[in-house]
């Protein structure tokens, strides 16, 4: 797909009648962290498994731009620690970005660490409005002992947490449906919301969306030729799609995405699923879930 970017998602919003999009999964990072993450994407690591070129490099400032241009109204700083120690200080971070950004949902994330209680209720306090957890990155288990009081917590609050569990773009030792099942089993009232539809394991993931009313996906990289040609979405589950189409959420990995934005829009698009559909996913259960 080769068109103008700006052009097309503003033909997009107008067609549609949407008054802007809502893209609940965008990565904004200290710029330390951002540059080692494009690093690792540019050497294709082992979490990625092929060549992956970022499309948006660029300084904040201008991504930020970018974001705007492209008529999204509301977005998050996805943020993930890789070790003990670190999630409290992406949480200052992220704290600090919101802050600045009126535009960004207040974003935080955690680690399985003895501390991690306190400054998951510390960030909530602080406005924090969805966290992010990455299963492959952090290479942890969910059902992690010291991490019981954090999902407690977070049930409580009815906090979502955005996360990165399914097995794409490569199987981790606690990836998959199976951990996420028997979390949601011990706190069936988290409001999970499953990153990348849970590819590849789009039909598990959707089993218990069907058990639990508070699950969550978001459409990030799926259905787009580059999600395509290695985790085909299953034709069958279409039914499904509409039948959740009130809890699917828009989400691009934007600025880490190896394609122009339009094609995550595109890839919606072709997916013929109705007007409705495409409103609610691109806005109206974002701004329902997060009270925008």
């Amino acid at each position: 797909m080769t068109v103008d970017t700006v052009a097309y998602l503003a033909d997009f919003r107008t067609r549609y009648a949407l008054p802007a999009i809502v893209d609940v999964h965008t990565h904004f990072m200290p710029d330390q962290v951002m540059r080692k993450v494009w690093a690792y994407f540019d050497a294709a690591g082992p979490l990625t498994g092929r060549p992956w070129p970022i499309t948006y490099r660029d300084d904040e400032q201008v991504r930020l731009k970018t974001l705007r241009d492209f008529g999204v109204r509301a977005f998050t700083s996805l943020v993930y620690p890789h070790k003990p120690g670190m999630g409290e200080w992406l949480n200052s971070w992220t704290a600090e970005f919101a802050a600045r950004t009126p535009d960004c949902l207040h974003t935080a994330t955690f680690y399985p660490e003895p501390d991690a209680p306190r400054y998951v209720r510390a960030a909530i306090d602080a406005g924090a409005r969805v966290f992010k957890v990455h299963i492959q990155v952090g290479a942890f288990s969910p059902l992690d002992p010291l991490l019981d009081p954090v999902w407690a917590i977070l049930a409580e609050a009815g906090t979502p947490v955005l996360i990165h569990c399914g097995s794409g773009p490569a199987p981790g030792e606690f990836t998959g449906p199976g951990p996420i099942s028997e979390l949601l089993h011990r706190f069936p009232t988290l409001r999970l919301i499953i990153a990348h539809m849970g590819t590849p394991e789009y039909s598990e993931f959707l089993d218990l969306a069907e058990q639990y009313p508070q699950l969550f996906l978001d459409t990030t990289m799926v259905w787009t030729d580059f999600s395509e040609g290695g985790a085909p979405y299953p034709p069958a589950e279409r039914d499904r799609l509409i039948r959740f189409g009130d809890r699917i959420l828009f989400g691009s990995d934007f600025p880490n995405i190896p394609y122009p934005y339009a094609e995550a829009v595109n890839a919606l698009e072709r997916l013929d699923l109705g007007t409705e559909w495409i409103r609610n996913v691109c806005h109206n259960n974002a701004v329902a879930l997060f009270d925008l």
